[in-house]
């Protein structure tokens, strides 16, 4: 069959859901049969997310091929289960970038440079690129932003020109807000009139319409909001407050949201329901756990959504060791000797979160030390690893003046350091280890038994490794590095024998974690978490 492409806009308001609207779309389509994908146009001029501020944006979401992507990839892969890359994540940088570059080739031949024609063409290109390339049976393409921004416009118009084009091929669908009013004592559908109204005015009609809200959103209004903005009044979805985002492709699902998509799009409709049998089970499950297990996530960044994966990663593997997570944010730079213990002692298990920079790691250097002497079950990710190694380093090993060798130049045992073939380079992306790479365990390690093979792989986004010259003295005083790369020998994980549950990854796991194919690393943290206290 032809690719079907279906576009989600926004209005309103930001952070209404664009991209769990957008996954569960997908989801319901794969569940069919259907060969599915998700990509996402982001308005900003950043080339990508890797040197966007995780405080303000959040977090970076890397992809196997090692691109940095914004955190709605995140939620592409784990309800999917397919590896996204580069082509899934689009940002205006990159399409003014391209065409930049074309015209500095004379591609254009001379002729002046427009956002119309030649921006559009650069992001239509893309946005069929997938389909083209690859044939999936769906493309389903987030619009970052909300209807009216200037940065969306270009979008919004690729999304009008390739629905003229493509007909049934192409379907829109449109996220709103319908906000309740406590002092009328009522819900009000006009902001969701006028986003529509932009929407129209821009060349694009919704096909149709979903209505984010905290309350239920009657049939009358449905029908008052399908008659002003014309939709079919069965095209008109609410998405309501539920108690987990893995609960909205079943609530589309009772809307007959996948219906209406095929029979808009001229496809054959049948009652079969979609095969959302592991997914209704992983549901279940997680609202008939009883047992709690509170974890700490110790990190630098105060802004929760720069540990999104590692929260989903978390929270799925808390219901598959039949428990329910109660996840508390410990921000490092609260931490200090005097009160780190009385802060930490609560938890079952702490986890050291992953980041860039000097600015916290001091707390996290406390929160390694008191796991490590106390017995807790600690999972340490590529910052976390790294304070793991460096705390081992200087009150275990001896090295007082231990450190990470951006942190303090002048360390004379640097054990976390640059690889001497990045020394030499300036930019920012030459010096990272983006994507995945390979890692062999080491047999009979705590890790091997984990993950059940002696070769993995993880998503890497970092600079600086621990050192192999200091291998030995780890070793020697009792912390192993049992996972290595095969071809670099740069020391991927390590983990303490001697203490109960104690492991450091120089990658992230959350990147590789779904719902129905959860991280090994977190199904074991959660496990051993549970049987602490």
């Amino acid at each position: 069959m032809e690719t079907k492409y279906i576009f989600v806009t926004g209005g309103v308001a930001s952070s209404l859901g664009k991209g769990i609207i957008s996954s569960s779309i997908a989801k319901l389509l794969q569940a069919r049969g259907y060969n599915v994908t998700i990509q996402k146009f982001d308005p900003y001029i950043n080339i990508n997310a890797g040197l966007l501020n995780a405080n303000e944006h959040g977090e970076c979401y890397v992809t196997t091929d090692g691109h940095e992507a914004d955190l709605d990839l995140g939620h592409y892969e784990r309800f999917l289960g397919v590896e996204m890359t580069k082509q899934n994540n689009i940002t205006t940088g990159r399409i003014y970038q391209s065409v930049i570059n074309k015209e500095r080739r004379e591609e254009y031949r001379g002729k002046t440079v427009q956002v119309v024609p030649h921006i559009t063409n650069e992001i239509k290109m893309n946005m069929t690129a997938l389909g083209n390339k690859f044939h999936y049976d769906f493309v389903v393409t987030e619009i970052g932003g909300t209807v009216g921004d200037i940065e969306s416009l270009p979008y919004i118009e690729c999304v009008r020109q390739l629905k003229w084009e493509l007909g049934k091929n192409a379907l829109s669908v449109h996220l709103t807000y319908v906000p309740y009013l406590a002092a009328a004592g009522e819900m009000k559908t006009k902001p969701t009139q006028h986003s529509v109204q932009k929407l129209q005015s821009l060349g694009v009609q919704p096909d149709i319409l979903v209505l984010r809200a905290e309350q239920d959103v009657d049939d009358d209004m449905r029908r008052k909001v399908a008659l002003f903005c014309n939709v079919d009044a069965d095209a008109v979805i609410q998405s309501i407050d539920v108690p987990t985002i893995y609960q909205v492709p079943i609530n589309l699902l009772n809307q007959n949201m996948d219906k209406i998509i095929l029979r808009k799009m001229g496809l054959p409709v049948d009652d079969k329901e979609p095969a959302l049998d592991d997914w209704r089970a992983f549901l279940k499950r997680r609202q008939e756990a009883k047992a709690v297990v509170k974890i700490a996530l110790v990190g630098k960044y105060e802004l929760q959504d720069a540990y999104k994966s590692i929260m989903e990663s978390l929270s799925q593997a808390a219901t598959y060791n039949d428990s329910k997570l109660k996840l508390e944010f410990v921000y490092s730079e609260n931490l200090n000797a005097e009160n780190t213990a009385d802060i930490l002692s609560k938890y079952q298990g702490i986890l050291l979160g992953p980041g860039f920079g000097q600015h916290g790691v001091d707390g996290i250097y406390l929160a390694a030390k008191y796991a490590r002497e106390n017995d807790v079950p600690t999972l340490g990710i590529q910052l976390g690893m790294q304070c793991m190694a460096v705390e081992f380093a200087r009150n275990v090993i001896g090295y007082a003046d231990a450190n990470v060798k951006e942190h303090n130049p002048e360390t004379q045992h640097n054990v976390i350091d640059l690889m001497e073939e990045n020394k030499v380079m300036t930019s920012m992306d030459g010096t990272m280890r983006l994507g995945s790479f390979e890692c062999v365990l080491r047999k009979g390690s705590r890790t091997e038994k984990i993950f059940g093979k002696e070769t993995v792989s993880g998503r890497h986004r970092h600079r600086y490794e621990l050192n192999n010259a200091f291998v030995k003295d780890f070793e020697k005083a009792g912390m192993q590095c049992v996972g290595v790369n095969p071809e670099t020998h740069l020391v991927e994980i390590v983990e303490i024998p001697g203490l109960r549950w104690y492991i450091g990854v120089q990658f992230h796991p959350e990147y590789e974690s779904s719902v129905l194919n959860p991280h090994p690393l977190f199904l074991s943290f959660i496990k051993e978490s549970l049987s602490s206290k």
